[in-house]
């Protein structure tokens, strides 16, 4: 069975997902302001990583969080 930390973390990423694909699709926020949030988190856990000696855990948040930049999975990007 899962760790709580691991079921709490996923939970919070599909809240947040659902959440900024709401405020795109009713207009509330542009697609370049939902990617400036994604990447702002990206940019969170590289500085978090550098001050306190870059875990795993922080290569693995930026991982992921590049992968759904690159994935759109939070951004129904128009073809």
């Amino acid at each position: 069975m899962p760790s709580n930390d691991d079921v709490s973390g996923a939970a919070a990423l599909a809240i947040c997902e659902s959440l900024l694909l709401c405020l795109g699709d009713l207009k509330i926020l542009p697609e370049i302001e939902v990617v400036g949030i994604l990447k702002d988190a990206v940019t969170a856990h590289e500085r978090a990583g550098e001050s306190e000696g870059h875990t795993a855990m922080h290569d693995a948040v930026d991982l992921m969080m590049n992968g759904i930049l690159a994935g759109g999975n939070s951004v129904r990007r128009r073809s």
